[in-house]
């Protein structure tokens, strides 16, 4: 049975609509309100806070710990410094993502590292006849996702940064610091999962009184910068818009795969920018070479993640048929549906979305490599009346959303 937050006490309290999910074990707010509009515009708009401690969290340190990173993960760890965040992703023998998730390093040979499933027992198997300590720490650091426009602003106007640390008017995309929040010690990293200018607050829980410290000192001052509670309905919404994958969703686990075509690799997820081939050996390289081989030599790996953007004036056309009034979707859906060029199917969407920013409905995707080219023009299959139709849907680059503001200084 799942078990409440840090913050359950205050979610709780501010969920009107009781619409709940598991996730990691945990009681997680799918959205606060009946529809959850008005917190995905505190996303783009505004500020909004999100519980995201299910996540799991590992501390890796000792003598070993940069080998042992390196040794995992398809990036290289030595070109990171103190104080830097990165995204990077991990494989098995063959070459197959396992996960993806942040390391944050936080000294010489401590790090902070997240993911979406388990991994203590992957990372200590590697790990195994190194001089390193690696801790499981999910039940023992909350956190919480501050996103939006005004979240800079508004975490200026409440945290202190230690006099030693660079100060959250100076914080970088990408960079942690440390200070605190109504008296309590936390980390601040420029990190999210919304495409957007946001922050990630790690705080220890020595104990829950101190988190729920930091949850109410954010939404008293949040206030005159409009924030708002938000859920994963909202958060679906605008990863998709940024063109963030969710494991089990938009690829699965190499360690969950029931059949060969479950499994992909870095190259066919957009995340060949994350493997640094010309560091020391890791976990999957030797697949990886030949995998970059065959990409550099022929049309690439058999399929891309790309997004796609449908017509929505063929989807009206297509209700009107049935006698029936176009609505946009009330929320992403994560049921994968064909896509096809002609008679033949050639991929599939993972998570399709109407996007209020954008206003149109959009979709990521796995194509056929030879058909995954930006402009291409598909058909991706939907549902009217138990009958099945196709639209017209073009491929896009990814991310949909990309505002100048994430990455920019924000005050």
């Amino acid at each position: 049975m799942p078990v409440g937050t840090a913050f359950h006490d205050r979610t709780f309290a501010l969920c009107q609509s009781l619409n709940y999910r598991e996730w990691s074990g945990y009681y997680t707010v799918s959205s606060y309100e009946v529809h959850h509009e008005h917190e995905y515009n505190a996303i783009r708009n505004a500020a909004a806070l999100i519980d995201i401690s299910p996540l799991y969290k590992y501390m890796v340190e000792g003598k070993d710990a940069t080998k042992l990173v390196n040794r995992v993960i398809t990036r290289d760890i030595n070109k990171v410094k103190p104080g830097q965040v990165i995204y990077c992703c991990w494989c098995d023998e063959q070459g197959h993502v396992i996960d993806d998730g942040t390391i944050t390093r936080l000294d010489e040979n401590k790090y902070r590292w997240t993911a979406a499933d388990p991994s203590l027992r992957w990372f200590r198997q590697n790990g195994l006849n190194m001089d390193v300590q690696i801790s499981d720490i999910s039940e023992q650091v909350a956190a919480l996702a501050l996103q939006g426009p005004t979240s800079g602003k508004l975490l200026k106007s409440v945290a202190e940064a230690d006099v030693s640390k660079t100060d959250i008017a100076n914080l970088k995309y990408f960079r942690v610091t440390s200070g605190k929040i109504a008296g309590v010690t936390v980390d601040i990293s420029r990190t999210g999962y919304t495409g957007d200018l946001g922050y990630e607050i790690w705080i220890p829980m020595n104990t829950g009184q101190e988190a729920v410290k930091v949850w109410d000192a954010l939404m008293e001052k949040g206030r005159q910068f409009d924030i708002h509670a938000a859920g994963m309905l909202a958060l679906d919404v605008a990863r998709v818009e940024a063109g963030l994958l969710l494991i089990e969703v938009d690829y699965i686990s190499s360690k969950k795969a029931l059949i060969p075509e479950q499994k992909y690799s870095p190259y066919e997820l957009g995340f060949g920018k994350m493997v640094h081939l010309d560091k020391e050996n890791f976990v999957g390289k030797t697949a990886l070479v030949q995998q970059n081989k065959a990409q550099q030599q022929k049309s690439g790996v058999a399929r891309q993640l790309v997004g796609l953007e449908m017509d929505w004036v063929e989807i009206e056309e297509r209700y009107e048929k049935f006698g029936l009034t176009p609505a946009a979707p009330s929320q992403a859906s994560r049921v994968h549906v064909p896509v096809y060029l002609g008679s033949k199917q050639v991929g599939k969407a993972t998570t399709t979305t109407w996007s209020p920013l954008l206003k149109k409905m959009i979709a990521l995707a796995s194509i056929d490599t030879a058909h995954a080219q930006p402009g291409t023009k598909l058909q991706m299959e939907i549902t009217i009346e138990a009958v099945r139709q196709r639209v017209a849907a073009t491929v896009g680059k990814l991310p949909f959303f990309n505002p100048e503001r994430k990455t920019k200084t924000p005050v």
